[in-house]
């Protein structure tokens, strides 16, 4: 996470209107990994939705994974229920597919863990978002049950 003082904020959050998409993507970057991220969510929530070009998505998206939060997630997750562009919405569906959290048995455990918690968000889009994900990832379930069973056996 990146301790961001006032003027370091300022300028991220002044970059993310810049006409240049690198720029706005830098910003995205270090909003999303900031310690103070609940003063910039509508600037990271804009530039997640950011219909000129996908690296300005894709670049808060991954850093917000990378916080392995529940507020980074939820802010993905919002984005992803808003998105009205479809290479936005298959850009924040591909940084939460890809997520190399789901390598590790611990990692794709804690993020179900907090998929079941957004399930219960009081923001319908989140809360339809963790619903649907989690229905994707119940079969999965289903499978290593069965195959722990017949280990068993």
């Amino acid at each position: 996470m990146a301790f961001l003082d006032d003027q370091e904020l300022s300028t991220a959050i002044r970059n993310a209107v810049s006409p240049a998409w690198s720029v706005r993507a830098a910003a995205g970057r270090w909003l999303a990994r900031s310690d103070r991220i609940d003063e910039a969510t509508g600037v990271v929530h804009r530039l997640l939705l950011d219909v000129q070009d996908t690296a300005v998505t894709q670049e808060p998206a991954l850093a917000l994974l990378e916080r392995k939060d529940t507020v980074g997630l939820r802010c993905v997750l919002l984005a992803r229920s808003c998105a009205s562009e479809t290479w936005t919405a298959e850009e924040i569906q591909a940084a939460l597919d890809c997520d190399p959290d789901w390598m590790t048995t611990e990692g794709a455990d804690r993020l179900i863990e907090q998929y079941r918690e957004l399930a219960a968000d009081q923001d319908v889009g989140v809360r339809d978002e963790a619903q649907r994900l989690l229905a994707r990832l119940r079969p999965r379930e289903e499978w290593a049950r069965a195959s722990e069973a017949a280990g068993r056996g």
